[in-house]
C-alpha cells in the first residue's frame, strides 16, 4: 500500500472526462488500495482516480458507516431523488469549503475491483459523497456547484452542531 500525492487544482486532469475501466488486475487492485490509504492519510470521505493523476473512472467513498470502503468503477446514476443543500469541501481544493446542494437519494449501478457490476442506493451524506465522487469522473469540480463559500470557523460551527 502507498499514499499517492493529491493533484490540487488548477491541474487540467482535474476538468477532463475520465476513460472507462476495462481491465480488472491486480493492478487496478492495488491502486484501489492506494486510493483507500491516500483518502485515509488526507483525512477525505472520498477519492477519485484523477485526484491522483489517473484518468480512468475509479472512485471510492467512504463515510465510517455500516457500508465500509464503497468501491466505484465505470459508476453510471440510474436514479437520483430529492434535494439537500450542505457544507462540501475537497481533497484537490484544501482549505476551501463551500455549501452545495445535490439530491439526497442516488441509485448508482457500477463495478467493484473484480469488474461484477452491482447496484447501490444511498441517502444523505452518502449519496453527497458518491455524486461528488462521480463528478470528479466526468472532470466536473464541486466549485462550479458552490451556492457559497465557508470559512473554515464557520464549518466547524456547523459540525459541532
Amino acid at each position: 500500500m502507498a499514499v499517492r500525492k493529491i493533484v490540487n487544482y488548477p491541474a487540467d486532469i482535474l476538468e477532463q472526462e475520465c476513460e472507462k475501466v476495462t481491465v480488472f488486475d491486480k493492478k487496478l487492485a492495488k491502486l484501489l488500495d492506494d486510493m483507500y490509504d491516500t483518502m485515509i492519510e488526507f483525512d477525505g470521505v472520498g477519492l477519485a482516480a484523477p485526484q491522483i493523476d489517473i484518468k480512468k473512472q475509479i472512485a471510492i467513498v467512504d463515510i465510517d458507516d455500516e457500508h465500509g470502503t464503497i468501491e466505484l468503477i465505470n459508476p453510471v446514476i440510474l436514479e437520483t431523488r430529492g434535494e439537500q443543500t450542505g457544507p462540501e469541501g475537497c481533497l484537490s481544493f484544501p482549505g476551501l469549503y463551500g455549501e452545495v446542494t445535490r439530491p439526497n437519494y442516488v441509485k448508482v449501478n457500477a463495478q467493484d475491483r473484480k469488474g461484477k457490476s452491482y447496484v447501490l442506493e444511498a441517502e444523505e451524506f452518502l449519496a453527497r459523497a458518491i455524486l461528488h465522487e462521480i463528478d470528479h469522473l466526468h472532470g466536473v469540480l464541486f466549485t462550479t456547484k458552490v451556492s457559497r463559500y465557508i470559512e473554515e470557523a464557520e464549518l466547524e460551527e456547523l459540525n459541532q452542531e
